[in-house]
């Protein structure tokens, strides 16, 4: 009845996907391949044995900070993904019928596995951390990983590594205690010679992100592993999606990509877990308590360098507040932020995911400047390394600028100015594609098509690098839609109003992080499908439920 709480270790690809991926090379410290060198693997895993691709050929994972090839992984293709879905397939026909309970003893087992080794699963993730956007990766499960997003959370400072270690392991022991209560239920039958009951049952076999737990005595193929470079991306990709052995796609990243897989599963109605593209309002009014705004401001903006799907990516600001909330926000920056090497003590502000984001940042900040914006703080590279930016600050800034329509994903905080409540919400709800002035373009991204516009490069060579040649994806001009908004008010009855009004699947009030297992994460609109986490959301989107209708009683 349980199986599917496995499948939701797929939150915890944040934290221990990279052992498949890092052979520490010649050049690293010294210490850390001392430390780290028994938690390293440079194979993928199917049916329960470290592999090579069946073409033998590998590709490099680097270190954003430094440009540097920290390893080398299998790069795997439709052959060694059919092969891993058939030793999925087989191994589930036996694992489905295991108890609920066996299945908790191995997931508290991996929880217990993943604490003791958290400062070297941390360490890992700091000296790996471009995992998704560098090579465009997709790691594959089903027990799958489906990967080709930038949610991998790069640039990450070892600090926040750590933090991304406990929360990741908090999932395997709040599923491991979640499966158990899964329960059908009897139903009062309307017939005297009836008997009615529903059935919760384990969806199958799962294409999604997750990490690596052999030796929490999970049984062979049960738990798969698929690793690919972008050139393999689509073919594989595909294949996952249209397998009629697969009965579920989970995915991480931008809402073109998921809507593009979710066209691929249609032809088997494959039921998506899709957790997409956000655009997050943080919403200051002026009865607010700044001191904690401001806290709230620094701990959704900048950390992982900007870089999550939840960040506050638009400041909205109370006139009566605006000018006090800037100034202190920029105090906070020169006080808390440090840009470095994540593995440096003190460092805060790691780097982008690769140079293109750094580039991508770097227009966004130059258009709001020639739109009239001013620049509080940074605005403009860092000389650390060319994956890094500055943290920045503007004010003045309007909703015509980039900084206000897209998804910023860097250590950038636009702060615009409103008026009202009513206007506080327009803006922040603002994020449909039939708002006024919202205007929608297509490219195909299957040539090398060349554009004056630097925006328009930026989006084709992201598809690119999701590796999505050949697709037409759809490209939101102004906002898009996120999960998750934040609300800051001294007014309790505003409160309620507000959140209850902004169409967000979370809303964080007076709260800069709201994340953990107990409670549901996922999106409204476009910024996908289902929820993780949570007491029994998370896990009926891995659950079917069947009706039996005993007769002859």
């Amino acid at each position: 009845m349980s199986f599917e709480m496995l499948t939701k270790l797929s939150t915890l690809y944040k934290t221990t996907s990279i052992l498949l991926k890092a052979n520490i090379v010649a050049g690293r410290p010294t210490n850390f391949i001392r430390m780290a060198s028994s938690l390293i693997k440079d194979k993928a895993f199917v049916n329960g044995e470290w592999i090579s691709a069946k073409s033998g050929a590998t590709y490099n994972v680097t270190n954003p900070a430094t440009g540097e090839v920290v390893g080398s992984v299998p790069d795997m293709g439709v052959a060694d993904t059919e092969d891993a879905i058939q030793k999925a397939y087989k191994a589930y026909q036996t694992f489905k019928k295991t108890t609920a309970k066996e299945r908790s003893e191995k997931l508290k087992k991996a929880y217990k596995l993943m604490m003791e080794n958290k400062e070297e699963l941390a360490r890992i993730i700091t000296l790996e951390n471009a995992l998704a956007g560098t090579n465009g990766e997709i790691m594959y499960k089903a027990e799958f990983c489906y990967w080709f997003t930038e949610e991998a959370c790069p640039g990450k400072p070892l600090a926040e590594a750590n933090g991304e270690i406990m929360y990741g392991a908090g999932f395997c022991e709040w599923f491991a205690e979640e499966g158990r209560r899964v329960q059908g239920h009897v139903v009062a039958s309307p017939f005297p010679t009836k008997k009615i009951f529903t059935l919760k049952q384990p969806i199958g076999v799962c294409a999604m992100i997750t990490p690596i737990f052999e030796q929490a005595g999970i049984p062979k193929g049960v738990f798969n592993v698929v690793t690919c470079d972008r050139g393999n991306a689509p073919s594989v990709g595909k294949l996952l999606c249209e397998s009629p052995l697969v009965s579920l796609i989970s995915f991480t990243g931008s809402s073109a990509v998921g809507k593009i897989l979710m066209k691929q599963s249609a032809d088997t109605v494959k039921k998506c877990s899709m957790e997409l593209g956000g655009n997050a309002p943080f919403i200051v009014f002026d009865s607010a308590d700044l001191d904690l705004a401001v806290k709230g401001a620094m701990s959704s903006k900048f950390r992982c360098t900007g870089q999550t799907c939840v960040c506050a990516n638009r400041f909205l600001i109370q006139e009566g507040i605006y000018e006090k909330f800037v100034a202190r926000l920029a105090e906070a920056m020169d006080k808390e932020l440090k840009v470095g090497n994540g593995l440096t003590q003190g460092t805060t502000q790691g780097p982008l995911i690769n140079k293109r984001a750094a580039d991508k940042v770097a227009t966004f900040v130059e258009d709001a400047k020639s739109k009239g914006a001013n620049v509080v703080r940074g605005g403009q590279r860092s000389d650390v390394g060319e994956s890094f930016y500055e943290p920045t600050l503007l004010s003045n800034v309007t909703s015509g600028m980039l900084v206000s329509k897209e998804e910023i994903f860097g250590p950038v905080a636009g702060v615009a100015k409103f008026k009202s409540e009513e206007e506080a919400i327009a803006l922040a709800n603002g994020t449909s594609a039939g708002l006024a002035g919202n205007f929608v373009q297509q490219w195909c991204v299957s040539e090398a098509l060349e554009y004056g516009n630097s925006v328009q490069q930026w989006c084709v060579s992201e598809a690119l690098e999701y590796g999505i040649g050949g697709w037409t994806i759809g490209y939101l001009q102004l906002l898009r839609p996120s999960c998750g908004g934040y609300l800051y008010t001294g007014d309790c009855a505003q409160q309620w109003r507000v959140a209850e009004a902004l169409e967000y699947g979370i809303v964080g009030v007076n709260e800069g992080l709201f994340s953990t297992p107990e409670a549901p994460f996922g999106g409204f609109k476009e910024s996908g499908l289902g929820r993780e986490g949570g007491i029994g959301f998370g896990i009926e989107e891995y659950l079917e439920v069947k009706y039996m209708c005993l007769g002859g009683m």
